[in-house]
């Protein structure tokens, strides 16, 4: 396991591009990164908080979550979805049509123990234009799509526990279900491999989760860190599992970190938005 980034507060969002730029958020303290190939880490987005989830755009920049959705592209700011009463939005994920895909957040993430209010699924299809695909997500997170685009998987974190739905040709989600419990940790950020096997961010206990195509836990991954956060495929070598954490338990100075390891089973390649 390698050790890529270090000295963060929560990192999420990671995203590698066909080059091997690793596009990385921190969430606490603000920013969104990028790392070269060769070590070389710039800031692409100064400052901005609460960005939980990243995309690459098909026209070059990201797609950027946090108080909006938003697309930037060398320093310009074009903003996809803003909703009136929702104070911002987590993760996001792309489909094949380069649409996106985004949960939204109604309550602190980070508020402790007071009761949440619940928030939705939408697909942003064009600026300013989305669907609500379901609501009653009580912490919205890591968002996927199985290899045949069919299934679409979301973390729910505080009721620890992944929900799938069946997408019907007309782009509806339907049939919703528990696609898996976790008996430790609670899910966060999410990762389909090539076998549709669902890869999860297992916060609270210190490793990635894989589950198989129908739900039953393969294995798991330890790391470094309690608070593992996010993780993705690469796309320049999709056998490379890149794993995001809020600190680290060996070296605790290293504070948030971006692991890489190789793997058996290939990820799946994120679709580019192009909305």
């Amino acid at each position: 396991m390698e050790t890529l980034v270090s000295g963060y507060g929560l990192i999420e969002g990671p995203r590698v591009d066909a080059r091997g730029n690793l596009h990385f958020s921190d969430v606490t303290n603000g920013g969104v990164y990028r790392r070269a190939p060769d070590g070389q880490i710039e800031t692409v987005v100064p400052r901005r908080r609460g960005v939980g989830g990243i995309a690459l755009h098909a026209d070059g920049g990201l797609v950027i979550s946090g108080r909006n959705i938003c697309h930037v592209r060398d320093g310009e700011t074009r903003v996809l979805l803003e909703m009136e009463g929702v104070p911002g939005f987590n993760d996001l994920y792309t489909d094949q049509q380069g649409r996106v895909y985004t949960g939204s957040m109604r309550t602190d993430p980070f508020g402790g123990s007071e009761p949440r209010t619940p928030g939705e699924m939408y697909r942003i299809e064009a600026e300013g234009r989305a669907v609500e695909l379901y609501g009653d997500v009580s912490l919205t997170n890591g968002i996927g799509f199985s290899p045949d685009g069919q299934r679409l998987y979301h973390s729910d974190s505080a009721r620890q526990h992944i929900i799938v739905h069946d997408i019907t040709p007309d782009a509806t989600a339907k049939n919703r279900r528990v696609f898996a419990q976790l008996e430790r940790g609670s899910p966060d950020g999410l990762a389909v491999d090539e076998e549709g096997g669902v890869w999860t961010a297992a916060v609270g206990a210190g490793c990635v989760m894989r589950f198989d195509s129908d739900g039953v836990f393969d294995r798991s991954v330890e790391v470094p860190a309690r608070t593992v956060t996010s993780l993705c495929f690469g796309a320049d070598d999709p056998r490379d599992l890149y794993i995001a954490t809020a600190d680290n338990t060996q070296d605790p100075e290293l504070k948030g970190c971006i692991f890489r390891l190789r793997e058996s089973v290939a990820g799946l390649r994120a679709p580019e938005a192009r909305i």
